[in-house]
């Protein structure tokens, strides 16, 4: 079918690009200026020469509107706490001193100030900096950063867009600053942000910005009148400014429901929608709500998220829809493409056949400019693009890689009872502590263990070829034997192997199972400078052989006391990986829960008898509206039950979740029944632990106390007042000590120190509460 060009001339933009380069070069670079190796001048010169790159890709690309402000060095939300002032006490007169150390100082804290608390980005793998904000709070509009980027792109002879976090998202993402009371609600500022939002516009607009594009992602949730209310006031304020530049207010993640009506009626000149499946329902309520008529809309139909190739023919039909609902249509990618890796055409360990399914940033700019022209000048000028398009999507619908007949038949036979352990757990914490005799509030760690300079050179080697096997073999051998000793002489109780042979907590396995394919150079930011290359789940999965049990009972055989075995948790398998599209996520977590179920059996038929199943991703996945997610709890909670219920009642299943808002899945956590959880605390005060207490949590628990997304050493006294915060929401016989997270990002040094001081901490408690 002919479709006829649009009546205005569709532009292709998108919202926000990968940071890191072609070869993480802003990972390396902010690193060496950590370590006093890079000068700030020539981190700041890596840093203009990626933005540089950034813009040239996409304009030559045919990108017409490139955003900017986007780039970051640690994340966006931080840089929007400085944008607009809101620098916590404790950190002011280091930003004062040295702004760039003092905003890591920040992200990441020193030896004396502890850093803002961190979470997720919405349902993404993305963290981002919480702003602490109180009654007193002043905001202060410093536009620089904002101002210099689009001066850097405009003499660059580009049309830029600078991207803002808009006010009403980031006082919605906020938090009570320490010492404000906890029912503070940010919101509550709004009318004292809103001016500095006024004057970084003015600011932006005398720097030449034509349009400001403005994201409330928050708008998406669901959100009470008031909420709402405070999101119509706001736009009402800012589309009434004299001096501004044209407003595009955007939203993705989800439908934005409530808030369409009343962002459509706003005076503002533009809004950008998501119109992927994740936002299903947002064409239709554009339509309900009449359009926007004499407005821009940016049409998100390419999948900022995940790496499948796009639809063009199903996507080029929604914008021909929605060319009757707005003044002018442009085409974009549905959010910022920071959550997909950069070039899919670098990789060369990927079938040529299966790399023609995939899309990564670059290949999504390509997708939205495709559409854009088809738009504007009909499809039949873009006919040959939609062909190749077509035999690109029906290859991946009829390869046999996709499909496993057994796989599908085993999960197809799963019953109930599959999902249930055997004892209830007042039965099998009994049977537990008399086969494991461990003392009040036992201590232990999440898993990994720091990978050293030595670790990764023996891994680089291997690959290289350098080394063999059995020489890289020994290295691993070699670095579990100092982690048992380690941990043994520190008075842990119950041990970890350290994870010395994994790269990553999800790639490991993937790279062991089938269906899932692994990339070389498909680098996604997690954090800061922690990037991550979330593997491709590409068709059916099974387990064709034990992952773990080697390794696990080699640590075991070099200690008495209990050694973890350590598995990544199905949803979390899917979650931080980019996962298949053509069938539901429920039904891909069963495929991966039963090759996981056969890993758990056959670690407790090797004598381990605590194993933990991390799952940090179950509250990430959480969808967005309340609406949605009882059917996601049920499946995802029943994957983690069909994972572990095969064991005896003796036999200690953990799960581990960290960086996330728990108090409203805490029912979810109780309906794993894993015996002992351990969760993200230090950053947030025990709030986990109050929130467990409140819904009546029976089992046991490790709130973490000891941050290890930071380098500072907490000391033994901290460490022992967390525990005893701990302790007023738990009970001492069901509270376990740990960190808050792995510690494969930290370094030796702080590691000893940290775990000896938590090990006093949890002894010197004890002793308080047998005393």
């Amino acid at each position: 079918m002919t479709t006829k060009p649009a009546a205005a001339a569709a532009r292709a933009t998108v919202y926000g690009y990968p940071r890191q380069g072609q070869d993480r070069e802003l990972k390396k670079a902010i690193e060496g200026y950590w370590k006093g190796r890079v000068d700030a001048d020539a981190l700041r010169a890596t840093a203009a020469d990626l933005r540089r790159t950034n813009w040239h890709q996409l304009a030559e690309a045919g990108i017409d509107e490139v955003p900017t402000g986007d780039f970051s060095y640690y994340d966006h939300v931080l840089d929007t706490t400085v944008m607009v002032g809101a620098i916590p006490e404790r950190h002011r007169e280091a930003v004062a001193a040295d702004p760039l150390a003092g905003y890591f100082a920040m992200a990441r804290g020193t030896q004396e100030v502890a850093p803002l608390e961190m979470t997720k980005w919405f349902d993404t793998n993305y963290h981002y900096l919480v702003p602490e904000l109180g009654p007193d709070t002043e905001f202060v509009a410093d536009s620089a950063k904002q101002v210099a980027e689009l001066r850097e792109a405009l003499a660059l002879g580009l049309t830029a867009r600078p991207v803002l976090v808009g006010p009403v998202t980031y006082l919605l993402l906020a938090k009570p600053a320490p010492g404000v009371a906890a029912d503070f609600e940010p919101l509550t500022l709004l009318d004292r942000l809103l001016p500095v939002y006024a004057q970084v516009l003015a600011d932006l607009r005398a720097a030449g910005a034509e349009w400001v594009q403005v994201d409330e992602p928050a708008l998406v949730q669901d959100r009470t009148p008031a909420e709402l209310n405070a999101a119509g006031r706001a736009y009402r304020d800012l589309g009434g400014l004299t001096d501004r530049p044209k407003l595009l207010v955007a939203s993705y993640f989800d439908r934005l429901g409530d808030a369409l009506p009343l962002l459509a009626k706003a005076p503002v000149e533009g809004l950008a929608l998501d119109f992927t499946e994740a936002a299903a329902g947002n064409l239709d309520a554009l339509a309900a709500v009449g359009g926007l008529p004499g407005k821009r809309l940016v049409a998100g139909v390419v999948s900022g998220r995940n790496i499948w190739v796009n639809d063009l023919g199903a996507s080029l039909a929604t914008l021909g829809t929605l060319l009757g609902l707005a003044d002018r249509v442009d085409v974009a990618a549905s959010c910022s493409l920071l959550h997909v890796p950069l070039d899919a055409s670098v990789e060369r360990d990927i079938e040529p056949q299966i790399l023609r399914w995939l899309a990564f940033a670059r290949q999504k700019t390509a997708e939205v400019v495709t559409l854009a022209k088809g738009l504007r000048h009909g499809t039949d000028a873009v006919s040959a693009e939609l062909a190749a398009n077509r035999a690109d999507l029906a290859s991946r619908a009829t390869s046999p890689i996709t499909r496993d007949p057994a796989v599908r038949a085993r999960a197809a036979a799963v019953t109930d009872a599959d999902a249930r352990r055997s004892q209830t757990y007042p039965e099998r914490t009994a049977a537990q502590r008399a086969h494991l005799g461990l003392p009040l509030l036992p201590t232990t760690t999440i898993g990994s263990f720091p990978q050293t300079g030595e670790l990764r050179t023996a891994r680089a080697a291997l690959r290289a070829g350098r080394i063999d096997t059995a020489g890289y073999e020994e290295r691993v051998k070699a670095e579990i034997q100092e982690v048992v000793s380690f941990q043994e002489k520190t008075g842990i109780d119950v041990l970890v192997h350290g994870e010395p042979e994994r790269n990553d907590m999800v790639q490991y396995f993937a790279e062991q199972l089938t269906g899932y394919l692994a990339t070389r150079h498909g680098w996604v930011q997690s954090y800061g400078t922690r990037y991550v290359r979330p593997p491709v789940l590409a068709g059916d999965i099974s387990r064709p052989e034990p992952m773990t049990v080697r390794w696990t009972t080699y640590a075991q055989s070099l200690t008495d006391r209990p050694v973890k075995g350590m598995l990544t948790g199905p949803v979390t398998m899917l979650a931080w990986s980019f996962v298949r599209d053509d069938q539901p996520l429920g039904e891909t977590a069963r495929q991966v829960a039963l090759a996981l179920r056969d890993e758990v059996n056959d670690l407790e038929a090797a004598g381990t008898s605590v194993i933990q199943v991390d799952e940090p991703a179950l509250r990430e996945t959480l969808p967005l509206r309340a609406a949605d997610r009882p059917g996601y709890l049920a499946w995802a909670t029943e994957a983690f039950r069909l994972t572990t219920a095969g064991v005896r009642p003796d036999t200690q299943i953990h799960t581990h979740m960290c960086y996330a808002e728990f108090g409203d899945i805490v029912q979810a956590i109780d309906d794993l029944d894993a015996d002992v959880i351990s969760l993200e605390a230090a950053r947030s005060h025990m709030q986990v632990a109050r929130e467990l207490a409140a819904h009546g949590y029976p089992r046991e628990a490790g709130p973490g106390v000891y941050d290890i997304h930071s380098p500072r050493v907490p000391s033994t006294e901290e460490a022992a007042q967390l525990l005893r915060t701990g302790l007023a929401a738990i009970p001492a016989e069901r509270l376990w000590v740990n960190p808050d997270c792995g510690l494969k990002t930290r370094g030796w040094p702080e590691t000893r120190s940290s775990l000896e001081n938590l090990v006093t901490a949890a002894r010197r408690v004890r002793a308080e509460l047998l005393a």
